[in-house]
């Protein structure tokens, strides 16, 4: 009897072994049914996502804010349902509702201006528009100007550059003066009244510069040397802008810099006549209002 229920267990053991098996691939399986299920939970479906949240959303509004959308509602400020005060962290997925709700149209009007805000530039200062409404100003000085010139083949006497500082328009000291003097001559003040009538309301300030070559004024001069000279034509193209043209002369300055701004070679004639010249600047810049 003890013999058959020897044989008998000893039989049984392979099967007892082997039972481990069964709960391994009872443990694979679930392990493999957790991993699917990780996997279908972070595969998110935005259009069911958007449906429920727009649906909370309207369902949770206080004054005119939907919770999910950070505005006045449940969950915001000193007013949420755990007591959290404003510095109490957004979670995730109300970040991401919020943005989804934008996208597709389902937020409210605090979502869609909060686009629209962060959609659009800011709004410029009154600085800035007049720095633009200047810079337009100066566009249609240098048209009006550069039209002038072309019309009265005035092309080798006077010239209009676009430059960092300003509009520079320069004047032949030919078309300006007689040699050495500092007197205007009178072929020379339509186009100065030209530039008078584009002065007015300009908003900028016009700098007014002399500039003469190298070569020493002569002894019979009634100038002391090129940094009196230089000043002198300056001066008198102002005085003009003022006493003829009644000008503001709070919008003028000017400057006599005799030979040490060229703007051509002085060794050679053509280039000291193109250092012989006046130069009026409009400067890119606002005048300070009191």
């Amino acid at each position: 009897m003890r013999q058959r229920d020897r044989r008998k267990r000893r039989g049984d053991a392979p099967e007892s072994r082997d039972r481990w098996m069964i709960t391994y691939a009872d443990l694979i399986t679930l392990l493999l049914i957790f991993f699917v299920v990780l996997y279908a939970m972070s595969s998110l479906d935005t259009e069911k996502y958007n449906i429920v949240t727009g649906s909370l959303s309207k369902t949770f509004m206080t004054g005119g804010s939907p919770v999910l959308d950070g505005g006045t509602g449940l969950l915001d400020g000193d007013q949420g349902i755990d007591g959290g005060g404003p510095d109490k962290e957004q979670t995730p997925g109300n970040t991401e509702g919020t943005a989804s709700d934008s996208a597709n149209g389902n937020g409210t009007n605090s979502s869609s201006n909060g686009s629209s805000d962060a959609g659009t530039s800011p709004v410029p200062s009154e600085r800035e528009l007049a720095f633009r409404e200047q810079e337009a100003k100066l566009a249609d000085l240098m048209g009006v100007i550069t039209q002038y010139v072309e019309n009265n083949n005035l092309g080798d006497q006077i010239y209009v550059a676009d430059k960092p500082q300003g509009i520079a328009i320069t004047l032949s000291d030919r078309f300006l003066f007689d040699v050495g003097k500092a007197d205007l001559k009178a072929p020379s003040y339509p186009a100065l009244r030209q530039l008078s009538g584009l002065f007015r309301g300009i908003g900028a300030t016009i700098s007014i510069e002399g500039h003469t070559d190298n070569i020493p004024v002569s002894a019979a001069s009634m100038y002391n040397d090129n940094w009196d000279l230089s000043g002198a034509r300056a001066l008198s193209v102002l005085r003009f802008f003022l006493e003829q043209e009644k000008l503001n002369p709070d919008n003028f300055q000017y400057a006599g810099y005799a030979d040490t701004r060229p703007s051509a070679d002085n060794s050679t004639e053509a280039g000291r006549q193109k250092n012989r010249r006046v130069e009026i600047i409009v400067l890119r810049q606002l005048q300070e209002k009191d």
